[in-house]
């Protein structure tokens, strides 16, 4: 499975991003995890730890387009860094209201800040890879180790920051959020040389999420963002019940390490079925690999249900990120991939806020139930929709 992976990084310049782009975006999987845990230390309700984590994904949601629109005007590097800083100053805000037992207004404004502050930095990845790549099949295995990457950081991510916060304290998983996500970013803006140009006469086109067939995909991608959010939450809980919340994390990771091995096989063959078949054969692959989550009431049972599970998710992933790429026009590229960012972001925030108050009124092992009927949804939509999805296929 490696072969195909190794001859991406010949390119000048491709190592440098691909590190940056990696540690900058590892906060991606400890941010939410980490305002839960807080925020429960602070509370002790899962449902007022999940509606603070919501508003913080749905204040990214909203803002992702609209900074990926920047981006594609202005060009990367004018945008990170007062983004980036503006982001730290948040989280840090957001520590100092739980520490100083603030009225919960102000966590939820904090959140707001936190999220609208954040940056789809993988899209601004795969931006990069767009502009240096110019073969199809190569472009899809480096979206492939994107998604791998992505997963790779599922897996370390809410383990280490579970660890830190229920072994250090409850603030100290938010502090490395902070360090890795501005030591990241600055480092990536200053690599000037594979910054996609800004195309400028482009930008008359409207927005991308008016392309039919991103907007489809956006819908799919909203319900599969809800079973993302209401498994982080769940989860903890789940473990929580079983007398062993430190390993939500490991419980966590489960599902990405599954994605993960998945995303690295996926990205190493040459498919010839189309972008269409693959994504529609993924969706029901997803619903059907979340089955076996409802019945499991033991930990390492539902450490072997969850692995099972993701994986199917980096490859539905992967598809989805390379249609979007066939469909939107070169100037627009960045926030035509941060829609996609967005509605995860924004199903992650719904599954969020679900999946804390139904743990909280029926416990974890039945609060499942919702993350399957989101995974049902995303088959609905996507497969009722999937002629939207056809893109002329192209050589290789």
């Amino acid at each position: 499975m490696v072969g195909p992976y190794r001859g991406l990084f010949g390119t000048p310049g491709v190592k440098g991003f691909v590190l940056a782009g990696f540690v900058g975006r590892a906060p991606m999987s400890m941010l939410g995890i980490g305002v839960i845990l807080l925020v429960n230390a602070v509370t002790g309700s899962y449902a007022t730890a999940g509606a603070v984590a919501a508003t913080v994904s749905v204040a990214f949601a909203v803002a992702a387009p609209l900074s990926g629109r920047l981006v594609d005007r202005f060009g990367q590097s004018r945008v990170l860094v007062p983004f980036i800083l503006l982001h730290a100053a948040s989280i840090t805000a957001l520590m100092l209201c739980a520490h100083g037992r603030t009225p919960q207004w102000a966590l939820y404004a904090a959140g707001v800040a936190s999220g609208a502050t954040g940056l789809s930095l993988g899209s601004m990845v795969r931006a990069r890879w767009s502009h240096v790549l110019d073969d199809p099949s190569r472009l899809h295995t480096a979206f492939s180790f994107e998604s791998v990457a992505d997963e790779l950081i599922f897996v370390g991510g809410p383990a280490f920051v579970t660890a830190l916060t229920t072994g250090v304290n409850a603030y100290a998983g938010l502090i490395a959020t902070i360090v890795l996500a501005v030591s990241g970013t600055l480092v990536f803006a200053c690599l000037r040389g594979t910054e996609p140009p800004v195309v400028r006469h482009q930008r008359s086109g409207g927005s991308p999420i008016a392309i039919p067939g991103v907007a489809l995909l956006s819908a799919v991608f909203l319900a599969m963002g809800a079973v993302f959010g209401s498994i982080d939450i769940i989860t903890v809980a789940f473990a929580d019940e079983h007398g062993n919340k430190a390993a939500a994390g490991l419980l966590l990771a489960s599902i990405a390490a599954g994605s993960m091995i998945s995303g690295l096989w996926f990205g190493s063959r040459h498919w010839k079925i189309s972008l269409r078949s693959r994504f529609v054969r993924g969706l029901s692959l997803f619903a059907a690999g979340f089955t076996p989550v409802l019945l499991m009431d033991d930990i390492r049972a539902m450490a072997l249900a969850l692995f099972l599970a993701g994986l199917s998710i980096s490859p539905t992933l992967i598809t989805g990120f390379s249609l979007v790429e066939r469909m939107v026009p070169a100037g627009q590229l960045t926030e035509g991939m941060a829609w996609i960012s967005t509605s995860i972001g924004l199903g992650v925030a719904v599954g969020a806020w679900a999946g804390g108050r139904l743990t909280d009124a029926y416990g974890a092992s039945n609060a499942y139930g919702f993350s399957y009927a989101c995974a049902l949804l995303a088959v609905a939509v996507g497969l009722g929709g999937s002629a939207l999805a056809r893109v002329r296929q192209r050589a290789g």
